[in-house]
């Protein structure tokens, strides 16, 4: 039976195995097919090895031994199985090359097919490749694309083995082999032993019969035409492959015959020996062996898989039929064109088909690599589950599906702004390399955090806004004081009260104050930066404060030169490409992170678990930050757009950097998400339509509550998301996995997620309204639409007109129960609160929104003045007009001026309120103000209880 093999060899054709498993190293078959029937070669491609490593659990011990020595992304995991494989296999075939002289006894291994339209990339992964292989019978397989066939001169001219694959069209082989001559010539020239560097041109056959075949049926079946039209038609079905490979050897006869050819072969070249692949039959009603019997020839290569290589030795006969009825092809041919099967236009489509399936099976192996890979890191990598109801699944899978077909992952890490709008978003993504460490010298920080331990400070304080602050918030929220370093606050408020607490909390002698800002002209930085520097001043002395200050901020910021100038103790550089939200892992969140006493370096260990699950060659359905972006993107575009955080107590602080991460990044021309963060947990019941939960759950903590909540929302067809976290220390992991799924997101909803348009408009009222103060010394009048016993009543006009309407007779109830009226399906309410942002103040407002919530069954929002004006703001004034806001506003205990400004943090707070109240107006949003006057907690208690009377 091995006689019918082995007589192809006879006639001067090669079998080569179209297959790859580690098994057929270690039990021997692949040394017994050499022997017995004269196999010569191997070829690997994505989808071979997808089948041999997710089909089973050969390569599994091979993948927990990997990992034990440090954790790797999945492409590199990947490579180190099949290269491992791949010298097995041409260390196999080793004596047959020897023996040969080079002949043959050839292993393919193929760069990525994701490359396959990149020359400069293609040719940069085929020497790395042939370096790490580091075996002279490797052949790298490069398609033979338009990219591809100049990659193909340069490697050839550089004395690398290359099989081009993907070959359908004579005029593509043409192409490929005046490239594998081009490149001989070059290395003869540069002294290379042509007699060393073989190749082989891959033609595809059986898939060009598939599709003409198809348009055969096409048009017999549709009865358009003539029958003396079908006969002839149905005459070329299962011939038209077959013909095109007999006129492309011929042109390779025609090529060795010539002098140029003759001239290297006098050298010792050895000819691009044509290769047929896909020889397996498609149509069942055509022989298994009709490709492999129909292109038997000399000086060929038929690659086989082991089912088609089983058929032929059962049943195939041998004969030298390359070169028989070669006018009957190129007849097939004329016929072809001139019966308007358009051949031409079928073999250019299956190259760009072959290159999507071979990118598709890549993305299927890297999953399952992936997905080993998770299943050894266990709990060191945040587990992560959808729960998505039928109404959102289709969606999700058609957009999942896309962005593999798309590429995203690669596109994401590439910088491709057509990901988004096409604008300028490849300049905001300093953050992708930030997740690995890249944005900060660990070095630098590390002895940072020793000399602030030396220097036994009590507290650190941070002084900034947003971005600045509120990753450094959650670290300090979950993390705690560390033994032997100052514990770190944060203030980013310009509540006179707040900031009263504060200085009172602390001894400014034994502070470090941290002024972080980006551009280094924020307001609010700026002025409590002022305001804490002359505290200290007071305490030490003057000249002595700028040794207890440290800024955070971009390169060539005013707020450096202010450090500078006054001799701050440290300095570290922001990145200009990282955006304030997207800037925790850079030195915004980790030089705060260093003064509290952390570990930089194990931070970033732990998050590079996550960074090297969602990096470049992480397929979308294996990438945690993907699948998540995809969920948040389809669940906004169907209307599920109020992202609700519920997480254990342990890491709670994580929500309010995710309020602005969401809302800043998404929420914009009139779309976007709306994160609810700390709304108490209630009952399937109390939720309407428009939520998409997630669950950040710390284990080790007791939460039935949670958890069954969380539950009942799946029983009742909430989509849900759980993120399990087995530490504290790996919340790191989440600020990666969210920053990718925020800018995946906002490809799907199809916004920027990297702008702020409406931000900027507060700022802009708010420096109007402050200028006003400190020209005249007080603010713009106003005057109210109701008041009662301290507490006053404004809106803007439309507002005021709408509500009026509604109100027979004035009270706090009635103007509030009119209010809260207008919340319908799909809108939310917020509690927009410029008050000192507390303990007491937080439980009114927690119940008041419960409340709300509870009555009209919709989503609900607290932000504390200025703070979320850097934060969910955007999304209040830019993303979809579905907020009822109600401002609260009250005057402090005392006021406290602003050193170098005529202005107090007091009217600066006003001027806030009052500016994001213009801006809220000016975008059509419902909205009221009540100001509680100089009692603010008498006051707050009067409104909860005139919000219960409202809503009976």
């Amino acid at each position: 039976m091995a006689d019918r093999l082995l007589a192809l060899g006879e006639a001067g054709q090669a079998v080569w195995l179209d297959y790859l498993h580690r098994h057929i190293l270690e039990d021997g078959e692949l040394a017994r097919l050499i022997e017995a029937d004269g196999v010569k070669g191997l070829t690997s491609n994505p989808s071979i090895f997808e089948a041999a490593i997710g089909g089973g659990d050969a390569y599994d011990s091979a993948i927990r031994e990997r990992l034990t020595h440090g954790d790797t992304d999945v492409m590199t995991l990947y490579e180190s199985l099949a290269i491992a494989d791949i010298q097995g296999a041409a260390d196999v075939f080793r004596p047959l090359y020897d023996r040969l002289e080079g002949a043959d006894g050839y292993v393919s291994l193929e760069v990525s097919p994701y490359l396959a339209n990149d020359t400069q990339s293609t040719v940069a992964e085929a020497r790395r490749l042939w370096r790490a292989v580091d075996r002279p019978n490797l052949m790298v397989k490069v398609p033979g694309t338009k990219a591809g066939v100049p990659a193909i001169r340069t490697l050839i001219g550089e004395g690398i083995n290359i099989n081009v694959t993907l070959l359908f069209a004579v005029d593509a082989y043409l192409d490929v082999a005046e490239a594998h001559m081009a490149g001989l010539e070059t290395f003869k020239a540069a002294g290379g032993d042509v007699a060393r560097v073989h190749g082989v041109a891959g033609f595809f056959v059986s898939r060009i019969d598939t599709e003409i075949d198809g348009k055969i049926d096409a048009r017999c079946d549709g009865g358009s035409e003539t029958p003396d039209q079908a006969a002839e038609l149905q005459a070329l079905r299962g011939k038209v492959a077959i013909a095109n490979a007999k006129v492309a050897y011929q042109h390779y006869l025609q090529m060795i015959a010539t002098p140029r050819w003759r001239a290297l072969a006098a050298a010792g070249a050895a000819p691009q020996r044509l290769l047929w692949a896909s020889t397996g039959a498609k149509d069942p009603a055509y022989p298994d062996v009709l490709y492999v019997e129909s292109l038997i020839g000399p000086n060929t290569v038929d690659t086989m898989p082991p089912k088609t290589m089983d058929a032929f030795r059962d049943h195939g006969r041998a004969s030298e039929s390359l070169i028989h009825d070669v006018a009957s092809a190129r007849d097939i041919l004329a016929q072809c064109d001139r019966l308007g099967l358009g051949l031409g236009a079928v073999t250019d489509q299956l190259v760009v088909d072959g290159v999507a399936k071979f990118a598709g099976a890549f993305d299927k192996l890297l999953g399952a690599v992936a997905t080993k890979r998770a299943t050894v890191l266990g709990n060191r990598l945040n587990p992560q589950l959808l729960h998505l109801p039928d109404g959102l699944k289709p969606a999700f899978d058609e957009t999942m599906e896309r962005a593999a077909k798309e590429g995203w992952s690669r596109r994401l890490w590439a910088g491709d702004p057509t990901l988004w709008t096409g604008a300028d978003e490849a300049k905001w993504l300093g953050w992708l390399g930030a997740g690995s460490g890249g944005a900060v010298d660990a070095a630098i920080l590390s002895a940072f955090g020793a000399r602030i331990a030396a220097a036994g400070y009590d507290h650190a304080l941070l002084l900034g806004m947003g971005g600045s602050s509120l990753g450094p918030d959650v670290l300090a929220t979950t993390f705690g004081p560390q033994t032997g370093h100052p514990t770190l606050l944060m203030l980013d408020s310009t509540s006179p009260d707040q900031i009263a607490r504060i200085e009172a909390a602390i001894d400014p002698a034994r502070t470090l104050f941290i002024v972080s800002s980006k551009s280094g002209s924020t307001l609010e930085p700026d002025i409590l930066h002022r305001y804490f520097f002359a505290v200290v001043e007071k305490a030490l002395g003057a000249g002595e404060a700028g040794s207890r200050f440290v800024a955070v901020t971009d390169p060539g910021s005013k707020l450096e030169g202010t450090a500078k100038d006054n001799g701050f103790a440290e300095v570290f550089p922001g990145d200009p490409a990282i955006g304030g939200r997207y800037s925790v892992l850079s030195n915004f969140g980790m030089a705060p992170a260093a003064a509290m006493g952390l570990d930089v370096r194990a931070m970033f260990e732990t998050a590079g678990f996550m960074v090297r699950a969602c990096g470049p060659n992480a397929p979308p359905a294996a990438s945690p930050g993907i699948a998540l972006g995809v969920a948040l993107g389809v669940a906004a575009r169907a209307g599920r757009d109020k992202v609700t955080l519920i997480a254990s107590d342990g890491i709670a602080g994580v929500g309010a950097w995710l309020e602005q991460l969401l809302a800043e990044s998404t929420g914009k021309l009139g779309k976007g998400l709306v994160p609810v963060d700390s709304e108490p947990v209630g009952g399937a019941e109390s939720y309407g339509e428009d939520r998409l939960f997630v669950h950040l759950r710390l284990d080790g903590q007791d939460e039935p509550i949670r958890d069954g909540a969380v539950r009942a929302l799946e029983a009742a067809g909430h989509p849900v998301v759980r993120i399990s976290l087995a530490s504290r220390e790996s919340l790191v992991q989440e600020f990666f996995r969210w920053e990718i799924a925020v800018a995946v997101a906002g490809a799907v909803i199809g916004i920027d997620p990297f702008d702020q348009p409406d931000v900027e408009a507060s700022k802009i009222k708010t420096r109007a309204l402050t200028d006003a103060i400190e020209a005249s010394g007080q603010a713009p009048a106003e005057t109210p639409l109701f008041e009662d016993g301290g507490i006053s009543i404004f809106a803007d006009p439309a507002n005021a007109a709408a509500l009026s309407q509604s109100i027979a007779t004035p009270s706090l109830e009635a103007w509030l129960g009119a209010h809260f009226a207008r919340l319908g399906a799909g809108d939310y309410a917020g509690l927009l609160a410029y008050l000192e942002r507390d303990a007491a103040h937080g439980a009114v407002l927690t119940a008041i929104r419960r409340r709300l919530r509870d009555h009209y069954k919709v989503a609900t929002v607290v932000g504390f003045g200025p703070r979320f004006l850097h934060s969910t703001g955007q999304a209040y004034k830019g993303g979809p007009n579905s907020g009822v806001f109600l401002q609260i506003t009250g005057r402090p205990a005392r006021d406290l001026a602003i050193p170098g400004r005529k202005i107090t943090f007091g009217q600066v707070q006003a001027a806030q309120a009052r500016g994001d109240l213009e801006v809220l107006a000016e975008r059509g949003r419902r909205l009221l103000r009540v100001d509680l006057g100089a009692d603010v907690g008498a006051g707050l208690k009067r409104l909860a209880e005139a919000v219960d009377r409202a809503l009976g």
